[in-house]
């Protein structure tokens, strides 16, 4: 099996090298950049799996350019935002998850492989969706035959208006605002149930 890549993003050069060793003892194929700068540059150059980027670099908003960076690059890496000021609109960011450090290294590496195997199950759901148009025209086939039934539905709901409005002339209304598309369904089957009799 290929080794999964990651890119790691952050400018503190203890982390980016903690965090390497980390990921490459555990089976990982790992590139370093320390600016938002050098991380964008990479990831037009490479295709990676992953990318984790700190939030706080050259800038405060450098993490966020490299978030944005890997969702508009063409092969979809999963992204992490690895920061030790934790902020609520990390999903806004397009990150997606959020690693607090300093974090345990078991638990680190947990929660890399459980976003690396969502992030492949999304993308393989995409897929499919994308791969799969023809079922949406074959379910659209069956429904001219439904609507066929409905030229003797006319006389079903006038025979069925009648016996209502003679006992409940409000509470038709009602319910066939609230429940528009299961009244008629409903009257079909009594409609038809009366005809076989």
């Amino acid at each position: 099996m290929a080794k999964r890549r990651v890119l790691l993003v952050d400018d503190e050069v203890s982390v980016l090298l903690t965090m390497k060793a980390i990921l490459e003892i555990t089976g990982f194929d790992v590139d370093t950049a320390a600016s938002a700068r050098e991380a964008k540059s990479k990831l037009k150059l490479r295709e990676y799996q992953m990318v984790i980027t700190d939030m706080r670099m050259e800038s405060d908003a450098a993490g966020r350019d490299v978030i944005h960076a890997a969702r508009t690059a063409p092969y979809h890496p999963a992204v992490a935002l690895l920061t030790a000021f934790p902020e609520d609109d990390w999903a806004d960011m397009g990150a997606d998850k959020m690693l607090v450090k300093p974090m345990q290294t078991a638990v680190l590496i947990k929660q890399i492989e459980k976003l690396l195997d969502t992030h492949a199950a999304k993308l393989q759901r995409l897929a499919n969706s994308a791969a799969a148009p023809a079922p949406p025209a074959k379910t659209e086939a069956p429904q001219p035959a439904a609507k066929k039934p409905a030229a003797t539905k006319p006389a079903a709901k006038k025979s069925a208006a009648k016996k209502s409005a003679a006992k409940k002339p409000a509470a038709k209304p009602r319910a066939s605002k609230k429940l528009a598309s299961k009244a008629p369904i409903a009257r079909k089957k009594v409609a038809t149930k009366k005809r076989k009799r």
